[in-house]
């Protein structure tokens, strides 16, 4: 059977960098490129850190095209550099090796030029604000019917991260978040903070990551920035890292839950900016809305892929 054609686009953060390299260790998977957005830090650094993350791997065969640098109407409210440190990568960018040569083409270019060439239905999975895919689906809604779905990272129904009523990804940019949500065909899964706040991982499951391998360690390192963070914060030994669990999914569909619902995003200005709710009109498409898994079946699903960063790595 053949691979799935994937598509990662991201803002690496901690938790995208777990998820482009859980992506790269699944041979479910055939990642045709990777497209950058504004989100947990500036444009500038995001993008550097998925050439990094894509050299880590040995894999600077794949393009990384640099897309949005902003929202589609309103300036950013707020970054995440808190949890993900001013480099992304909890201040160990500069430890990773040198970054693969950025394709000259934006990112909306670039996933047109994927979508376009590819023989099968490819799979979409932005882990970061939904920017990029807005602009691809309003300047080539020609070739919506070449995405076979969109797994996307973000919302929540139940409380956000960033404010009370938002998570951190749909606040970023609300009007993009509705207008690929809310106003376009294509198939989506969204995986919010419902579910992956649920699938956290700890100091042990880090330390068997780091004792894989120099790959391994390299990732475990800049994941327990996320970890002291949480600590810090909360008191717990844990770390959440979102957007693997939506890569999952995007690799081994099923892996989630679904229950299916229409939705709609608050574009206003008011306490309530980015939620996501379920939306009251029947008329509104629906939405796969990821809600539970078996968690403890994830958790080690995820670290038994990356643990083979290493070997598969070396050998790529």
């Amino acid at each position: 059977m053949s691979p799935t054609l994937l598509v990662i686009d991201t803002d690496p953060g901690v938790d995208d960098a777990a998820a482009l390299l859980l992506a790269l260790t699944s041979t479910e998977v055939e990642l045709r490129a990777v497209t950058t957005v504004f989100g947990n830090v500036e444009l500038a650094t995001t993008t550097m850190n998925a050439r990094r993350l894509l050299t880590l791997a040995s894999r600077s065969d794949i393009p990384v095209a640099a897309g949005a640098a902003r929202p589609l109407v309103h300036p950013q409210a707020q970054r995440a550099d808190k949890w993900h440190g001013t480099d992304g990568l909890g201040g160990r960018a500069d430890t990773l090796p040198a970054a693969t040569p950025l394709d000259p083409r934006g990112a909306v270019t670039l996933l047109a030029d994927v979508l376009r060439a590819a023989k099968t239905p490819v799979t979409l999975a932005p882990i970061g604000p939904l920017t990029n895919i807005a602009l691809l689906l309003a300047v080539h809604p020609e070739l919506a019917g070449k995405i076979d779905r969109i797994v996307a990272m973000g919302g929540a129904l139940r409380g956000g991260n960033t404010t009370l009523a938002a998570e951190f990804n749909i606040y970023a940019d609300p009007e993009a978040a509705h207008r690929v949500l809310a106003e376009e065909s294509v198939p989506i899964t969204l995986v919010p903070l419902d579910i992956t706040m649920n699938c956290w991982v700890d100091g042990q499951w880090l330390d068997e990551l780091a004792a894989a391998g120099p790959r391994c360690a390299t990732l475990a390192g800049v994941i327990d920035h996320g970890r002291k963070q949480h600590q810090r914060a909360f008191g717990e030994d844990r770390v959440v890292l979102h957007d693997a669990v939506a890569v999952l999914e995007a690799v081994v569909p099923g892996t989630l839950s679904c229950t299916s619902m229409p939705l709609s995003v608050e574009c206003g200005f008011g306490a309530d900016r980015g939620a996501v709710r379920r939306a009251e009109s029947s008329d509104s498409r629906p939405v796969d809305v990821a809600l539970s898994t078996d968690v403890p079946r994830l958790r080690a699903e995820i670290l038994r892929r990356l643990l083979t960063l290493d070997g598969a790595a070396a050998t790529a």
